[in-house]
């Protein structure tokens, strides 16, 4: 047994991907999936904001990824979108301001699709939350959980179209987040009454630290694959 510390990756299957995109981009990616079962359900990572040093290896999705499929049997595919660089290399193209990342989305979720890694769900980090709201709604997946949602590419209308979709939509919203504090997001999230939404205490935009990490990961693992909530310390 080992205890599971920030740097602690646990046994997955890791493949190299390149996603192509509608326009004909190349974008890096890697899927991990569980070693010796099929995964219950995937999760589609969308990370913050490339301009600001977001990319697919920002340590809470790099953390879902190391650990999610040996102790939750859940799939973690993470990619970075167009004109985003990161360890795992560079995607073509530019930054699109969150328009043409739809497309990235797109590319991700249909890669998905034509595989068997169960129901999809978009967890989006900031900017990715954006992503997620904007584009979700309409997609072929089981909901979608946002992490430090700001809420400025995405706005109320974005969230009015969830209604009546079917989809599960949780977001987490740190205590002393500076872009979308508790106080603002109940304001602004009311406009969608069936969206779930978690407030975590002491918690910052970035999820610092292994305690917040720990929370993240527990309540993704609670609304994907509740039969392995709570996350065990060790492995």
């Amino acid at each position: 047994m080992i205890e599971i510390t920030s740097s602690t990756e646990l046994p997955s299957n890791r493949a190299a991907l390149t996603l192509i995109t509608a326009d004909n981009l190349k974008l890096v990616a890697e899927l991990a999936t569980p070693v010796s079962t099929s995964p219950v359900a995937t999760l589609l990572t969308l990370h913050p904001l490339p301009t600001h040093g977001g990319f697919m290896d920002s340590h809470i999705l790099r953390k879902a990824a190391n650990r999610l499929p040996a102790l939750a049997e859940i799939a973690v595919l993470r990619f970075n979108t167009r004109g985003t660089a990161s360890p795992h290399g560079v995607s073509e193209g530019s930054f699109g301001d969150g328009i043409e990342e739809e497309k990235d989305l797109t590319a991700a979720l249909e890669y998905l699709q034509g595989i068997a890694t169960g129901p999809i769900w978009l967890l989006g980090w900031s900017f990715g939350t954006e992503l997620a709201i904007k584009y979700g709604y309409n997609k072929d997946i089981a909901g979608a959980i946002l992490l430090s949602p700001p809420l400025r590419r995405a706005g109320e209308n974005d969230l009015e179209r969830w209604i009546g979709s079917g989809k599960k939509l949780i977001a987490l919203v740190p205590e002393h987040d500076e872009f979308l504090a508790p106080e603002a997001a109940r304001k602004r999230f009311s406009v969608l009454p069936e969206a779930e939404m978690i407030y975590v205490d002491d918690a910052k935009h970035l999820w610092v630290g292994e305690t917040a990490t720990k929370r993240v990961l527990n309540e993704i693992v609670r609304a994907v694959n509740p039969s392995k909530y709570p996350l065990p310390e060790s492995y």
